[in-house]
């Protein structure tokens, strides 16, 4: 094949590889990381859950956590949920385009409110009410928003690393158009799935740090779930929309009036403690700040018996409403 040819041909051929690829590993991962849950459809979404409690004694109240960003529930449930089953009734969600929870087309799914009012919607379903809502990273745009129009389900928030607030320079208009362009789709089944599994491990490196990731985290959290086209096309969609997403909601944070706990690691290098935690903590009257000297990212790996404790003191504040035991349960 002449050498011009062979040049003007590259393009096509590196993206038809990266597709196959992609499609490959795609249902590689399906198969090995199948749903640990139960589904609900909520305004024609499926969004997949798990529940867990004691099985026997009452439940001291429910608590629902809410994964961060290229997470899922297992995650969730990996982290706080498994200790805090033993005593309360947990609920953990993949959010609308995570995990394997579904999410419709256009930016709109990802907006934070959007996500919270799916999320209420399959609460409701369980007959979730005045719960604590733990949301990490990601998710603490969410929690707020839980808070304020939602409060039939939700009776007290933590945000745990979360993103909460406007920074300086967080305009990107040209991501934006990018993630929601035809390029962009075919970025997303094509050539972004390999890059990012290059990616990998200086990305759990930097999540962790200044901590090391726990042995074995990535498999046991089921966090290859995320490196799929229509997940990882979620995540984009989500970090396109966080600015003006929390640009519009913290004038409002301090309308919340619900218990509220804010955890930070004061060296998070994912999302800044003193632009996110301290700010809303300032911002919601009557909120609790945790700063934990030393640790970044993942409080609830690198102390868990704290962020734990937080939560339990939490729970204590919200009178429980289902006191069923998971076994009791229709």
């Amino acid at each position: 094949m002449p050498l011009p040819l062979l040049i003007l041909l590259a393009p096509a051929l590196l993206l038809a590889l990266g597709a196959a690829f992609t499609f490959v590993h795609s249902r590689w991962i399906e198969r090995r990381y199948p749903p640990t849950g139960r589904f609900v459809e909520v305004e024609g979404c499926r969004l997949h859950y798990r529940e867990e409690g004691p099985e026997r004694d009452a439940a001291r109240g429910t608590i629902v956590l809410l994964h961060g960003a290229s997470s899922n529930l297992v995650e969730s449930m990996l982290g706080l949920g498994a200790r805090l089953s033993q005593r309360y009734r947990v609920i953990a969600l993949d959010r609308p385009g995570h995990g394997w929870s579904e999410r419709k087309r256009g930016l709109g799914e990802a907006e934070p409110a959007r996500q919270a009012a799916l999320l209420a919607g399959a609460l409701r379903q369980l007959d979730v009410r005045n719960a604590v809502i733990v949301g990490h990273s990601w998710s603490g745009m969410i929690v707020p928003h839980l808070a304020l129009d939602h409060t039939d389900v939700t009776g007290a928030i933590l945000v745990l690393s979360g993103i909460t607030s406007p920074w300086p320079g967080g305009t990107i208009g040209w991501y934006r158009r990018l993630i929601d362009s035809r390029p962009g789709w075919l970025m997303f089944r094509t050539l972004a799935v390999p890059v990012l599994l290059m990616l990998r491990p200086w990305m759990k490196k930097k999540t962790f740090w200044p901590q090391a990731a726990p042995r074995g985290i990535v498999k046991k959290a089921f966090i290859p779930l995320a490196f799929r086209p229509k997940a990882f096309e979620a995540n984009m969609q989500d970090f396109a929309v966080m600015y003006h997403a929390v640009v519009e909601q913290s004038v409002r944070y301090r309308d919340i009036r619900l218990p509220t706990v804010v955890i930070a690691g004061d060296e998070d290098q994912i999302v800044w403690t003193d632009l996110h935690s301290r700010s809303f903590a300032r911002e919601v009257p009557g909120a609790e700040l945790i700063l934990m000297p030393g640790i970044g990212h993942m409080p609830q790996y690198a102390d868990r018996e704290t962020v734990l404790a937080a939560i339990e003191a939490l729970a204590g504040r919200v009178e429980p409403v289902d006191s069923l035991p998971l076994a009791g349960r229709g």
